[in-house]
């Protein structure tokens, strides 16, 4: 067998990664199956990863979101600034609680637990996961919708390195803070308790991983399969055009405020391309929005938004299988945040609900880098809607966080997909099953809209309409994007439909919100409808199958209408007229 230069063979290095990546996804299932909230439960809105004794990351679960995942290295390097600073160390048993997004953490309820893991008394690497935490004692109930946060102390319990566990033993007087603190108790502690049992789990594995192969192997496959990473994105730069691409996006912001500074803010995107290196400045980007919780921490969503869209264009999973996920792949990309800037805000800026303008973000990458490879890319996403329903009955709190499903745009050779969420997180939307026997909450519409799939020759995908009706007293609020801004088409393709968001009182009066929305309390009857934004068209309409277009009207995808407008498809009863539409056609081209 041929040995590398970095001490082992290729076979021994891919063995220990599918080792490694089975760890992370059996730390994942186990969190699953062991929350108590829908957000980590049904939504996966957690990550789990093993690091070294460096932070380099070595693997993440793959069944949860990324945008939780990636960022874990990010939150080890502020663990390890916060306790440099404060004279403390890790020992064996500690279990350490972390959620500062000035410290690397992706926003305050993401909360992350880390357990030193060691080997014959040597520090190894870590065990740890994230997950969002659904309450964490802020201005409001729920952990998403404090959409007029001032800072970030508003956003709820502030967590810095703190230890629950030292030394295998917890510290009761933190337990005991968090449970006098937090809304909604047994649910939460009970996540939490479940993340550590998950990262004892990831500990446990990853031990008998060393065991079995010896430290100095495992260190060795580690340094292969990062520079394998590393190596295989470089390849798929090298291939694109030296040279910068453009593109700027924008994010509703607070549409109803009378501030100009708080809406219609810019994403600006230069990304630069010179050999096997990519360099991406947003310089250009508005300015944070000191008062209102908008913005992006660079470690944690800033980066991921970079990190993974330019992964998941680059390095399709269709054609690489699986591509070790680990510190190798951020190498090759350069990231330029101006401080003082919606993507790199300075403390104490509150950055709670920086979810969609993250998204946004993706988007607007991947229209620049659509430029150099646009068979690889799709047309613009439909944004999410995140709502953080809320209650109390018989004095006890109850909160639900609901994630409204987006779509995503035409892509070279196929259409859009429909009700899904897009680019960087990967959560699921909550089974209206789980909804309804948990919480006073009826869900009374949730369905496709008819007619508003962005027209291309890969129509653009449709988010859903979705309705929740109040059964008892509560509230809720609202984080969301792609009011104004619609989706863009791509060569050719028409742009996308905008989202909407309409309250019911009792009266049955309808009232349009506006994305985002403050607290509100509800009485039983009244009801919340999202209709989901509708992602780009992608290519030229005409350039659609005919009998594509008919499979469209046929499922209430386009109007009859729309068919001969946008297609030149002509269609009666129920059939193509080839004659007319032939015509339309070729004054067309």
């Amino acid at each position: 067998m041929v040995e590398t230069k970095k001490g082992i063979d290729p076979i021994t290095a891919q063995v220990l990664s599918g080792a490694l990546k089975n760890i992370a996804i059996e730390m994942g299932h186990k969190l699953a199956r062991m929350s108590y909230s829908s957000i980590i439960r049904e939504s996966n809105d957690f990550g789990c990863a093993l690091l070294d004794e460096n932070g380099q990351q070595l693997c993440e679960s793959v069944n949860s979101t990324p945008l939780q995942s990636g960022p874990i290295p990010g939150y080890l390097r502020g663990i390890r600034e916060i306790m440099a600073e404060r004279g403390y160390d890790f020992k064996p048993g500690d279990v350490i609680l972390h959620n500062s997004s000035f410290y690397g953490a992706t926003h305050q309820p993401d909360c992350g637990f880390f357990v030193p893991v060691y080997y014959k008394g040597e520090l190894i690497g870590f065990s740890c996961s994230t997950a969002h935490q659904l309450d964490l004692g802020a201005l409001s109930p729920g952990s998403i919708g404090i959409i007029d946060a001032v800072d970030c102390f508003a956003e709820g319990l502030q967590f810095k390195a703190i230890k629950v566990y030292e030394e295998g033993k917890p510290v009761d007087m933190v337990w005991r803070l968090i449970r006098d603190n937090v809304r909604a108790t047994d649910m939460v502690v009970g996540d939490m308790e479940a993340q550590i049992a998950t990262c004892n789990i990831g500990a446990q594995r990853y031990l008998e991983l060393v065991e079995k192969y010896g430290l100095e192997t495992v260190r060795a496959a580690r340094d292969y399969l990062m520079d394998y990473s590393e190596r295989i994105l470089r390849h798929e730069i090298s291939k694109i055009p030296d040279g910068t691409y453009h593109s700027a996006g924008y994010i509703d912001g607070y549409l109803d405020s009378q501030d100009p500074k708080r809406k219609d803010l810019k994403l600006n995107v230069n990304l630069t391309v010179k050999g096997d290196d990519m360099i991406v400045d947003l310089t250009g980007t508005s300015d944070q929005v000191d008062d209102r919780p908008i913005n992006m921490p660079f470690l944690g969503t800033t980066d991921m938004a970079v990190y993974l869209t330019i992964r998941t264009i680059l390095l399709d999973s269709k054609k690489f299988g699986y591509i070790p996920q680990n510190a190798g792949l951020m190498k090759p990309i350069k990231i330029v945040a101006p401080e003082g800037t919606l993507v790199n805000p300075t403390y104490p800026a509150p950055t709670i609900s920086r979810f969609c303008p993250g998204n946004a973000l993706a988007d607007t990458i991947m229209h620049a880098l659509g430029q150099a490879v646009p068979d690889q890319i799709c047309a613009g996403i439909g944004n999410l809607y995140m709502v953080a329903y809320s209650g109390m009955i018989d004095k006890k709190y109850w909160v639900y966080m609901d994630i409204m499903a987006g779509s995503s745009g035409g892509r070279y050779g196929k259409d859009g997909m429909d009700a899904i969420d897009v680019l960087y997180a990967n959560t699921r939307n909550n089974p209206i099953e789980d909804i309804e026997s948990h919480h006073p909450l009826s869900v009374t519409r949730y369905e496709f809209p008819n007619h508003a799939a962005a027209s291309g020759k890969y129509r653009g995908g449709v988010g859903p309409i979705r309705a929740i009706e109040f059964t008892n007293e509560g509230g809720f609020s609202v984080e969301g994007e792609g009011q104004k801004y619609a989706p863009w088409g791509f060569d050719g393709g028409y742009d996308g439909t905008p989202s909407q968001l309409i309250f019911t009182d009792r009266e049955g009066k309808e009232t349009s919100l506006p994305s985002k929305v403050p607290y509100k309390k509800t009485h039983a009857g009244e009801t919340l409808r999202i209709v989901g934004p509708c992602g780009g068209g992608y290519g030229d309409p005409y350039e659609r199958d005919p009998e594509a277009v008919l499979a469209d009207v046929r499922d209430d995808y386009l109007s009859v209408e729309r068919a001969k407008s946008d297609y030149g498809v002509v269609i009666a009863d129920d059939q193509i007229v080839w004659e007319k539409t032939e015509r339309l056609r070729s004054l067309h081209e």
